[in-house]
């Protein structure tokens, strides 16, 4: 299956969304896993239903949480509206991963053998209009004298490969471990198992949106994995966002030497 016209249609609508636009706060909320959505042209990429909803396809509640944190927090959200299986926002357009072939142990038949214009299409269609709108409100925050933060919000499968996971937060960091450090230490007595750089790393090339934005600025900046049997219900993911609200607000003061 190639996607050899346009990718997304009038009726998809807009590849990224921004909420919460006007925040008073710092932190800058991306959610690049946001939804199993597919556009109109790509079929189901030789998938079936089930599989499209499971965590190959999307972070399952990650948007949930990004949300009552960007509430918590006064924090400006800008999500992915489309899955990770069409592209991941998380990866660069030279990345296998970024329209992966396989994940864990499914084969992607409409991501088999793309011609070098379904990447172009699909990277020009998805990955820029996320990173731009990104970029610009980083911008925006900049101008107006705020000194933004950013923290990237995903979840994780408990088990991979058929191996179960201990881990129930991750906090990840590239090579600017402030916040990261922060956080970590305002956990250390908390309800949860939290563990630094997993259950991936940034040698996993799951920071690349911290590289791309981040990094190069100066921006304070954070990866947050939840375990999604954590967060698979409301009433979870409400108290999920109130701990990690605290331990971000918390390292943000102390990052800024508040």
């Amino acid at each position: 299956m190639l996607l050899r016209s346009g990718i997304l249609a009038p009726a998809d609508g807009e590849a990224v969304a921004v909420e919460n636009e006007r925040a008073a706060g710092t932190v800058v909320l991306v959610c690049e896993h946001a939804s199993h959505r597919l556009p109109i042209s790509a079929g189901q990429l030789g998938l079936s239903g089930e599989v499209l909803v499971s965590h190959i396809a999307w972070d399952p509640g990650a948007l949930e949480l990004a949300r009552l944190l960007s509430t918590r927090l006064e924090a400006a959200l800008v999500h992915q509206r489309f899955s990770r299986l069409l592209y991941d926002c998380n990866r660069p357009p030279e990345s296998p991963a970024a329209m992966p072939e396989s994940s864990e142990i499914f084969e992607i038949p409409g991501n088999r053998d793309l011609a070098p214009a379904e990447r172009y299409a699909r990277t020009a269609a998805i990955y820029v209009p996320f990173h731009d709108r990104v970029s610009a409100l980083l911008a925006a925050y900049v101008q107006e004298g705020r000194r933004p933060v950013v923290v990237t919000v995903h979840s994780f499968t408990p088990i991979y490969f058929g191996k179960k996971r201990d881990v129930e937060i991750g906090i990840l960091h590239d090579t600017d471990s402030r916040l990261a450090d922060a956080m970590l230490s305002a956990a250390i007595s908390g309800p949860y198992r939290v563990e630094r750089n997993a259950p991936y790393g940034p040698e996993d090339g799951v920071t690349h949106t911290l590289r791309l934005h981040a990094l190069p600025a100066g921006h304070a900046n954070v990866m947050i994995e939840v375990r999604n049997d954590l967060i698979a219900n409301s009433v979870d993911q409400e108290v999920m966002a109130d701990y990690l609200a605290g331990l971000i607000a918390t390292a943000v003061r102390v990052v800024e030497g508040k």
